[in-house]
């Protein structure tokens, strides 16, 4: 069954009353976990005509709140996304083709937490926030919170995300660096990293466990300009899988590399600023 409601208040209304329901964003990561047989809900509830989820906020305290159902493609081309806050950008162009872009949504992707994504590691190095809404309640989850396990999130019975809340945009640099077997597939490691200009270093690794990975340790040895010492560490805390893309033996040996690239990369840019 699909249900087509026209307010947030009537689509959390019905995924209150379905356990089994499922929210339908762009389609583009829920439609290949269907056929997959990931998820079998008894019922799916298209988001597609609630305005309450669109949009782009910049709010007075800074924060920028990006509504669940923006696109890929204006995530990728999106202005207010500067700084470090660029980062977002790169994942988002990062994502499967041009068409999937024009689809799926950045609500959708992460209600899903495929650990090969890209906005995952990119919002947890980012320190974003996670806008979440139910029946009785909203609340706000840091995104290093919300992603919990494979393909699990921190969401409850009932609750669907509304937007995401980006911190206000500290001076420096973000990039994100994807590793495929080719341009547009998941990850078989990504890297996200930001490089603020008053010299702090976050970092967060993508497709290596079953939620983006990230250590204080490994962010203070970056800041302190010891990659080496932070790829051992990350490469140690990693979690990954044999699967069709990669080996998990693979995975932590190419961690280390992928996370000096970035840095190097990041820290030029931060020169040439």
């Amino acid at each position: 069954m699909l249900h087509r409601p026209k307010s947030l208040a009537e689509a959390i209304e019905i995924l209150a009353g379905d356990a089994d329901a499922k929210p339908l964003a762009g389609g583009a990561s829920l439609v290949a976990m269907l056929n997959a047989r990931l998820v079998e809900p008894t019922a799916l509830v298209s988001l597609i005509c609630i305005e309450e989820l669109g949009g782009t906020e910049r709010c007075a305290d800074g924060t920028l709140r990006i509504g669940a159902m923006t696109r890929h493609r204006e995530v990728a081309e999106m202005p207010a996304l500067t700084d470090t806050h660029v980062l977002l950008r790169q994942a988002a162009a990062a994502i499967a083709n041009p068409t999937i872009r024009a689809m799926g949504t950045i609500g959708g992707s992460i209600a899903l937490n495929d650990p090969g994504a890209d906005y995952a590691p990119a919002l947890v190095a980012l320190s974003a926030k996670v806008g979440i809404a139910a029946a009785s309640h909203t609340r706000t989850l840091a995104a290093a919170d919300y992603f919990v396990d494979w393909y699990t999130t921190a969401l409850e019975p009932g609750e669907l995300v509304t937007a995401i809340h980006l911190p206000p945009v500290a001076p420096g640099v973000g990039i994100y660096h994807k590793l495929a077997r080719v341009a547009g597939d998941f990850a078989i490691v990504s890297v996200a990293m930001t490089i603020r200009f008053d010299g702090q270093v976050r970092a967060a690794i993508g497709g290596c466990g079953p939620r983006p990975l990230s250590l204080e340790e490994a962010n203070t040895e970056l800041t302190r300009g010891n990659v080496e010492a932070a790829g051992v560490l990350l490469a140690a805390a990693a979690d990954p899988v044999d699967d069709s893309r990669a080996s998990a033996n693979y995975r932590r040996r190419v961690i280390p590399r992928m996370l000096a690239r970035a840095f190097a990369q990041a820290s030029a840019k931060q020169l040439a600023a």
